[in-house]
């Protein structure tokens, strides 16, 4: 490691200002920070020192991610393996050719062979992400002349976990560029986007392309047998057959554990909650935001519980299922707890996330045609999480003239 420090020591010197590639600066000092630690400090009386710096914040939110990402390898691989095992997937593709060459056979009860052939579907998506989303960050650094932020290591992370594994890869490089470009470049960059950008991608793609990031070409597999089809998610499957479709299927544990179709990451309650567990300990994600969701959740379930429906099966779900099926335990712990686009006050993180598990519900009941709505909750309540924010202060201004007043 001393010779490799040694070689950026002496060519350091052509990226710094008056350098021969003062430009690239950006490239250089990204790659140089990303293996050791920067040499710089702040100094004078008017900064804060905390040793929780950007890096460190994205590392740890990596980590808790580790679970969503071998879960969503695993689990792609156990639905290719119930689907090709009753017919519904056909054994031409790539990734099955792959599998044949490294000798793995489809079966559902080899988790070695599920994890690889999930890995199949899932490395691809990452590594597209990466290279084109990268690729946007360092063109508007160079253009900006500001440093590479580690910012997009996350939403790096996040975006395949929320897409379905059959989705075109051109498809998830136009998604990452639409989400970084208009999502948060154009807001000014890391820190400052209004909008979480993994989301902005996957709702441009939810509406640009509803077919491919829908789950219409998805393969499931029913628990009860073996064999395979092609549809819609369970979340979907209930809007049409009720609530007895799930358990006549699946059990809640199943679901729990994430042993259904789905995007990729977001099908595990249970590594969802090891997330959030790492999230709070660490201080980076918020727990009020996350208690707020749930209890939003609750109250609009039981309310809608109460009313019933004979037309619309949806309002008869109940809460458990709700929170382990689709995307709403994922987007409860990793997006809505995103620490620029929700809120930073105290009290209205209360507000922010409580309402985003009302309007999470409601739009999964009361719009039959689009059975999922983390995402566009999550979206609606960026745009006035700084309304939330400046009411709450205006409030403490209020209440604190009112106590000090002579």
């Amino acid at each position: 490691m001393q010779f490799l420090r040694s070689i950026l020591d002496s060519q350091s010197k052509h990226f710094r200002p008056g350098g021969r590639l003062e430009r690239l600066y950006p490239l250089f000092e990204a790659g140089e920070t990303f293996l050791f630690t920067p040499g710089k400090v702040t100094s004078g009386a008017s900064h804060v020192r905390d040793g929780l710096d950007l890096k460190r914040m994205m590392m740890t939110v990596v980590f808790a991610l580790i679970p969503c990402v071998l879960m969503a390898m695993y689990n792609t691989g156990y639905q290719a393996h119930m689907a090709i095992m009753g017919g519904a997937l056909p054994l031409d593709t790539w990734q099955t050719e792959v599998m044949h060459m490294l000798g793995y056979a489809f079966s559902p009860s080899d988790v070695v062979a599920c994890i690889v052939h999930g890995a199949l579907y899932y490395f691809p998506v990452v590594l597209v992400t990466f290279l084109v989303g990268g690729n946007c960050e360092a063109l508007f650094a160079l253009v900006r002349k500001h440093e590479i932020n580690e910012g997009f290591l996350v939403t790096g992370m996040l975006f395949p976990l929320v897409l379905p594994p059959t989705i075109p890869l051109w498809q998830v490089a136009v998604g990452i560029a639409f989400g970084i470009i208009i999502g948060k470049e154009v807001f000014g960059g890391t820190g400052m986007n209004i909008l979480n950008p993994a989301l902005v991608s996957r709702a441009f793609l939810f509406f640009a392309y509803p077919g491919q990031i829908s789950g219409d070409a998805v393969w499931i597999a029913a628990r009860t047998s073996a064999d395979g089809y092609s549809g819609a998610t369970w979340l979907a499957e209930t809007v049409t057959n009720g609530p007895n479709v799930l358990t006549a299927n699946i059990t809640w544990w199943d679901a729990f554990l994430g042993f259904v179709p789905g995007s990729m990451g977001e099908t595990s309650t249970a590594a969802c909650l090891f997330g959030a567990g790492v999230l709070i300990l660490s201080g980076i994600g918020s727990w009020r935001i996350m208690v707020s969701v749930v209890v939003g959740s609750f109250l609009t379930v039981t309310f809608l519980n109460a009313i019933g429906s004979e037309t619309n099966l949806l309002f008869n779900l109940s809460f458990g299922w709700h929170v382990v099926l689709g995307g709403w335990a994922f987007g409860t712990v990793f997006m809505a707890t995103d620490p620029v686009s929700a809120t930073h006050s105290s009290s209205g993180k209360y507000v922010y996330g409580f309402l985003i598990g009302v309007l999470a519900i409601l739009i999964r009941v009361l719009n039959p045609a689009y059975p999922e709505g983390m995402m566009l909750a999550i979206l609606f309540m960026n745009l006035f999480s700084a309304l939330i924010d400046y009411f709450v202060v205006r409030a403490n201004i209020k209440r604190r003239k009112t106590r000090y007043a002579a």
